[in-house]
């Protein structure tokens, strides 16, 4: 092996590390007492069942991590790499379709891998706990459509970028980039009707005092509301969300079935509130330019490694092909990506809390938020108070007992 080589194998491995190390710092960070904020919705036993959550998903994590690393770099030490492209091409498929195949079958290893630790994750964790919902006929429902979905939007995508590099020269970085942007907008346009009916059945919320309050508070802060839809989450979990649909000036709100069951009215507009003012406040909009700069800074780097054979050495490929190129730099790039994730995660967490404040500031109830999410922690079993490392490395929101001192900090002012 080669010493880029080196570097990918010394890089992945510390990834690792520095996660296990994030993990144990938080699993040791856990206090069994339930903070003073969360004592009127939180029993001691419940906060250990919270407790005893985050221990068997950090500890199943590890097992993850473990098995996916240790396939990858024994299928790279023992020439899989290699192997998989001498094979490919020798169908004689042409540079498209040798590419198509070589990374579809990198990908089905990976699903394949992968699925034994999602049926345990789903049926054994996830129902020890009372969360799965999900039946059998339902999980291998929602495989199929996801693999059609990959097959249908995915395959020409990466079908796209491998012609583009291939045949468009210096200029090919870009063109990829402009093709990727109007993938990623595209599919936020046709989601809400295409794609998420899917896994899940909307049904516009029915006429009441949820509905009129929900309607008058974006009348009144001028959001675009164009329908508030609720979805039968309680089809595969127990657990509460909320989010929106849609594009532009015509977004949707769909609540989970379980959030509408559990909640007040004035705490399902303050959870709304909060949705509303990321849209408000422009956040959509710069994370995802943000976003999109991000992946024109990887294309961009990527040119410069498509035809570096030192690349193809490390992973024992003699031939260069921008298919293979796009996997090797994939995990060459991993520190880069890490850091820049590290940036999204924190400019996100800002974001979470400025909307927490916008919801204080413009709703009837501003303590109605801080509620629904002491509520919702309990009924998600959400680490209330994880290590600031792990929050740093992991969390695109701030931790919830963080986010309810500052809105009981602020609810007498705002009122």
């Amino acid at each position: 092996m080669n010493w880029i080589g080196w570097v990918v194998l010394v890089v992945m491995l510390a990834e690792a590390g520095l996660r296990v190390a994030a993990d144990l710092l938080n699993l040791r960070h856990c206090d069994g007492k339930v903070p003073r904020e969360l004592a009127d919705v939180y029993d001691p036993k419940r906060y250990a069942e919270a407790q005893a959550y985050l221990r068997a998903r950090t500890r199943f994590g590890w097992v993850a991590t473990g098995t996916h690393l240790t396939l990858v770099v024994g299928f790279w030490l023992f020439g899989g790499f290699s192997w998989l492209d001498i094979w490919t091409r020798g169908l004689g498929l042409g540079p498209i379709f040798t590419g198509l195949l070589y990374i579809g079958v990198l990908l089905l290893a990976r699903w394949l891998t992968g699925l034994p630790l999602d049926l345990y994750a789903t049926f054994v964790i996830e129902t020890r706990f009372g969360f799965n919902r999900t039946t059998a006929g339902v999980f291998v429902s929602d495989l199929a459509k996801k693999m059609g979905l990959a097959l249908l939007l995915g395959g020409p995508l990466v079908a796209g970028v491998l012609a583009f590099f291939l045949y468009a020269g210096p200029r090919g970085w870009w063109i990829c980039w402009l093709l990727v942007t109007g993938f990623t907008l595209g599919v936020q346009y046709v989601a809400p009707t295409w794609i998420l009916p899917l896994f899940n059945r909307f049904t516009p919320l029915a006429d009441g005092p949820l509905r009129e309050a929900i309607v008058a508070y974006a009348a009144g802060i001028d959001f675009p509301l164009d329908n508030v839809m609720v979805m039968d989450g309680s089809r595969r979990s127990s657990r509460s969300n909320a989010f929106f649909t849609g594009f532009g000036r015509h977004r949707r709100i769909a609540l989970f079935d379980t959030l509408v069951q559990r909640h007040s009215v004035a705490e399902l507009v303050g959870v709304l509130a909060h949705e509303m003012g990321h849209y408000k406040l422009r956040h959509i909009g710069v994370m995802t330019v943000l976003s999109i700069l991000q992946v024109g800074l990887m294309l961009f780097v990527l040119s410069f490694f498509l035809s570096w054979q030192p690349l193809f050495d490390a992973f024992f490929v003699q031939s260069l092909s921008v298919h293979a190129g796009l996997v090797f730099f994939a995990l060459l790039y991993t520190p880069v990506d890490l850091l820049l994730g590290l940036f999204l995660q924190r400019q996100s967490r800002k974001n979470e809390m400025a909307a927490d404040r916008f919801a204080a500031e413009t709703t009837a109830a501003p303590e109605a938020l801080g509620l629904a999410l002491k509520k919702l922690s309990v009924d998600n079993l959400t680490p209330l108070n994880p290590h600031p490392f792990y929050v740093w490395l992991n969390h695109s929101h701030p931790p919830i007992l963080e986010r309810i001192r500052a809105l009981g900090a602020e609810t007498p002012s705002a009122a």
